[in-house]
């Protein structure tokens, strides 16, 4: 089976698929110097401040008469694309309202319509909050207003907002909610049913109805998963938006499981004569949104070894292909409207992955095992994210961080957004030791009224104002399997225990070794012994690595724990030559991390990884960091 899991928060753990992918176009993609372009291609970029609605006041009241925003780390939330290049739609968390009276509205999360032009509302102010004091039933939960990214549809007089769908009017969706005539007392929010519940909702077991939805550029598709954290799966799904007119409310019918058992859509897959071949189909993992023409979900999958790069995969073939060089770990990201661009927040140039993902020309062998949940937790600590923003050509890979030579403390958080017209992309950032100051010291905000959180937006001069591309006409049947909720998803065949071959594409062999449970579902260790291995001639890889499930109680790993929780062991003894020259080693007793990692972000090793590439030494962070 694919999924295995991830994604991260203060209050939930991360969940990604684990993943394997083909060496192709990223054996040579190397952390220092292959995702660089020259300076010469590079596009001017000029970063600003968006404005937002003042700092609730250290003594928490509010006078402001349209409420003020929770100094609060993630207090500003994420933004989210608007069908006008004047606008962009902002989750945000109020603080500080009178109990009653007209400001009493503007309290806890909401969205708002920011204005990027420089210009007000009739309200003199650059923002507007559309879910303040509207009607709405209690499917809707408010939490997610904040995230996911709201999202406006085509006929711009609808909202993605939460697990709801914003309108105003006497008579339905009568406006633009930037039209003055969109008030609170005609607005209201239509709540989007699955599985004949509302979306999001948990079931007894915490198990969420859905969560980290998208919206396809057609307006009519939403892309979204199910994480269960009993069995550390990932599920996606695709579905149709339909409303419902009997029930009042919105469906998602005509619904695919982004999964199929077939061996045409395995990550890895067995040939004659027990050789490997890395297969580029199905490779979904956490869906990540789609593409600017809506033919194809973003998604993040493993590309080389202990990395975690942006995937697109064609929603009628499920053919897939990297977007992403060696991110060591990407998933907030958006296309450009256009489709010219990818905005992907890495963590690589961070120093922070680099002892485990630094290495290039390493095949995701080990993925089998199962390390991508594990390196997934390690790019968090704490409230530090590790993100920052990468301008990316999605039909190379190369890119480089817009924000380069930024204070290093103000981290990218959730998804980015493109204005319509492409010419500049808008991201909130958030003070990585604001909300917690001991241990991560830096220095204190100095953003008005000591926030910690604040909206950005980068915006490229060399661009000029470009149409969206016109969505597809994108038919509900997908490469996946018709969702049944009667029915349980059928799981791929894991590869048999035994001893295969995978060739290097220009030079050399790789030995595998693969170790399975009694049950022969789950991998218990992934060995592999490489011999003059290179899939782009310039980066050569020698030497032995291993993955395997163990126990460790000083982790919390003990005999008898659930599998999906075990500890994971790294063992590693590689020589890098070629283009480049460097080593990744363990210590004489591996590299152990333990679940905290993946569940809490909370890294607990026991051990030592080193990666040292041409002449400079990666280190793994200190316990607890």
């Amino acid at each position: 089976m694919r999924s295995t899991l991830v994604r991260g928060s203060a209050a939930a753990m991360l969940a990604l698929a684990a993943s394997l992918s083909s060496a192709q176009v990223q054996a040579a993609a190397d952390v220092s110097t292959a995702a660089d372009t020259s300076s010469a291609s590079q596009p001017r970029v000029t970063i600003s401040e968006l404005p937002v609605p003042p700092t609730v006041p250290e003594d928490g009241v509010c006078t402001h008469p349209t409420g003020c925003v929770s100094a609060d780390w993630g207090g500003i939330g994420t933004p989210g694309p608007a069908r006008n290049a004047r606008y962009v739609f902002l989750g945000i968390t109020y603080a500080g309202a009178p109990a009653s009276g007209p400001a009493s509205i503007y309290t806890g999360p909401q969205v708002l319509v920011v204005r990027t032009d420089g210009a007000t509302f009739p309200n003199g102010e650059a923002w507007k909050c559309l879910t303040c004091g509207v009607s709405y039933g209690f499917e809707i939960e408010t939490s997610q207003f904040t995230y996911p990214p709201a999202n406006e549809l085509p006929d711009r007089k609808r909202v993605l907002v939460g697990n709801g769908i914003l309108s105003c009017g006497a008579d339905g969706a009568e406006y633009t909610v930037t039209d003055p005539r969109c008030t609170a007392a005609n607005t209201r929010i239509t709540p989007i049913y699955w599985n004949d519940k509302p979306l999001f909702e948990p079931d007894s077991n915490g198990i969420n109805n859905g969560r980290e939805w998208r919206l396809s550029p057609d307006g009519v598709h939403l892309v979204w998963d199910v994480l269960d954290y009993r069995a550390l799966s990932e599920i996606p799904y695709v579905g149709r938006i339909a409303y419902d007119k009997e029930n009042s409310r919105y469906e998602l019918t005509g619904v695919s499981v982004l999964a199929n058992s077939s061996a045409a859509y395995q990550p890895l897959v067995v040939e004659k004569g027990n050789q490997l071949r890395f297969n580029n189909a199905g490779m979904v993992g956490e869906p990540r949104g789609f593409t600017a023409d809506g033919r194809a979900t973003l998604g993040i999958q493993s590309v080389n070894s202990d990395s975690m790069d942006a995937w697109v995969t064609d929603l009628a073939t499920g053919a897939s292909r990297p977007v992403t060089r060696n991110a060591q770990y990407t998933d907030p990201m958006a296309a450009s409207p256009d489709g010219k661009w990818l905005l992907a927040e890495e963590v690589r140039g961070s120093d922070r992955l680099d002892f485990i993902s630094g290495m290039p020309g390493i095949p995701a062998l080990t993925a089998h095992g199962g390390t991508a949940a594990y390196v997934a937790g390690i790019r968090n600590e704490g409230n530090r994210r590790y993100f920052s923003p990468w301008l990316v050509d999605p039909k190379t890979g190369d890119g480089f961080q817009i924000n380069a030579g930024s204070d290093r403390n103000w981290n990218a958080a959730a998804d980015p957004a493109w204005l319509a017209d492409s010419t500049a992309v808008v991201y909130t950032e958030n003070l990585a030791c604001g909300a917690n100051p001991t241990p991560h010291r830096c220095a204190d905000s100095t953003e008005p009224g000591g926030r910690n959180s604040r909206l950005m937006i980068a915006r490229f001069p060399d661009f000029k104002p470009t149409a969206p591309v016109t969505p597809a006409q994108v038919s509900d049947r997908t490469w996946g399997m018709p969702y049944d909720p009667d029915t349980t998803l059928p799981t791929a065949k894991a590869i048999p225990t035994g001893t295969y071959t995978l060739r290097g594409k220009t030079q050399g062999s790789a030995t595998v070794q693969i170790t399975n449970n009694s049950a022969g579902t789950q991998p218990l260790s992934v060995a592999v012994d490489y011999d003059n291995y290179s899939d782009d001639g310039t980066n050569i890889i020698d030497g032995t690595e291993k993955v395997e499930r163990a126990s460790n109680t000083a982790l919390g790993c003990t005999p008898g724990t659930a599998s999906a929780l075990a500890c994971l062991t790294w063992t590693e003894d590689l020589t890098l030559s070629g283009r480049h020259t460097g080593t990744k080693r363990t210590g004489p007793d591996g590299f152990t991390l333990g679940p905290s990692v993946m569940l809490r972000n909370d890294f607990q090793a026991v051990g030592t990884l080193t990666t040292t590439i041409d002449g400079t030494t990666y280190t793994q962070p200190a316990n607890g960091h």
